[in-house]
Parts: C-alpha cells; structure tokens; sequence
C-alpha cells in the first residue's frame, strides 16, 4: 500500500500473461524450515512467559523449581517448554545438583528476528 493506503496500479503485461516472468531469491526452503521451528518456539504465551521470568531474573539464571508457581503449570509441562527454548537456541541450561538453572542465550531473539528479511517487504506491499 502507498502512503494514502490504497494499493498501486499493477502494470498490464504486454503479451497478457498473468506472469511477470520466473520466480527467484525468497528465502531458501532449509532456512524457512528452521526459521519457522525458532518462530514456533517462540509462538506460545507459556514460552514467552518463560523468557521474561529468566530475563527478569536479578540473577540471570532461573531454576526450573521457580518456574512452575508463576506459570500455574505442573513441573513437566514448564520443562517440556523449557527443552523446546533450549532446542531452539534461546534458553541455556546448566545442570546444578538435581535442578537445571536456565540463563538467555545473549542475542538469541535479535538473530531470530533478524533472520526475517522479507517481513520488512510484506509490511510495506
């Protein structure tokens, strides 16, 4: 859309065609495929809580036992969303006797949100 929010004319091709020719550039397939597993890790209110209780933590880390009470969740659902953050790269867990304390991993939602090229396209079309 343009700035007076109507959409611009599309030019009429030549010979008819409903074509402007071949498609190319776009993200690759194997990048749309991992960027869209880091957008569904992130794509849950439990796990987005989750990142700012740790974010906000005065220690930057968060046992797992602290994490249960503020969610409402039991004990093996918050962990279930725990292992998800981790395998998507914005959580870090260090074991520490039988609890796993979980730290941010530095820049990880900056390069998630970075890694979205075409958003910036979209917004604008």
């Amino acid at each position: 859309m343009d700035s007076n929010g109507t959409r611009p004319e599309l030019p009429l091709l030549v010979d008819g065609s409903c074509s402007a020719g071949p498609l190319s550039g776009g993200m690759p397939a194997e990048e749309a495929v991992e960027l869209a597993r880091v957008l569904k890790a992130l794509a849950d209110p439990a796990r987005l809580r989750l990142l700012s209780l740790v974010a906000d933590s005065p220690t930057a880390a968060a046992c797992a036992c602290d994490l249960t009470e503020p969610l409402g969740l039991s004990q093996p659902t918050v962990s279930h969303h725990l292992k998800v953050l981790v395998e998507a790269g914005f959580l870090d867990g260090e074991k520490r006797g039988v609890w796993t304390w979980y730290s941010l991993v530095p820049d990880a939602v900056e390069r998630a949100v970075a890694a979205l090229p075409g958003l910036g396209r979209l917004a604008r079309a």
